[in-house]
């Protein structure tokens, strides 16, 4: 299958990519950054999600929004706005099956900064619209919300005793999940959940 994710130089976006060069599926990676993986089946594009400009890719099969930012000033254009253009993009394509968004437990929790928090919850509402538009297509549309992750856009906190010990004391089993623990869930939220 061809799979779109995007943020895909780091952290969960490049797990998930990997997860799903792991099983043969051809990727398309979309980030900011120069690209992390080096496989015959990726191809990266070095791009903003904001950018309207025409991407190069086939149609997908699977279609999974990761990019975002905690920079609260642009916080409601990447994560939300931007995530949203990107997506609508692909919605006629007539190979998808599934759609993913990487959203955050500040989405039902208003942990975090209140941009961010709105970007993430806005993202699941946009998520719950589009499951229910697309329903009738057979296309499933899920949102995963990880709580406290490790990977390189957290180290301010992981760094930080204090901020580490108050993040994991929202956290309900006691840890940080590693990015491969998304990575499998989003690859049975959108390959196996048929």
């Amino acid at each position: 299958m061809n799979v779109l994710v995007t943020g895909t130089s780091q952290g969960i976006g490049r797990a998930i990519a990997e997860r799903f060069l792991q099983e043969g599926h051809a990727v398309f990676g979309v980030d900011l950054r120069p690209a992390a993986i080096e496989r015959p089946n990726y191809t990266h594009f070095v791009r903003d999600i904001r950018d309207d400009s025409p991407l190069n890719v086939p149609d997908p099969e699977i279609l999974i929004n990761n990019a975002g930012t905690l920079d609260e000033a642009d916080a409601i254009g990447v994560n939300l706005t931007g995530t949203i253009r990107f997506t609508e993009r692909f919605l006629d394509a007539p190979t998808l099956r599934s759609i993913l968004f990487i959203a955050s437990a500040s989405a039902r929790n208003g942990a975090e900064f209140p941009y961010y928090v709105a970007s993430k919850a806005g993202i699941v509402g946009y998520m719950k619209y589009l499951a229910n538009a697309l329903g009738p297509r057979k296309i499933t549309v899920n949102a995963i919300s990880p709580g406290g992750v490790v990977t390189p856009a957290n180290a301010h906190i992981l760094e930080s005793e204090t901020l580490y010990k108050a993040v994991l004391g929202e956290t309900l089993l006691g840890k940080w999940a590693d990015p491969e623990e998304v990575a499998n869930l989003a690859y049975t939220l959108t390959v196996e959940n048929r």
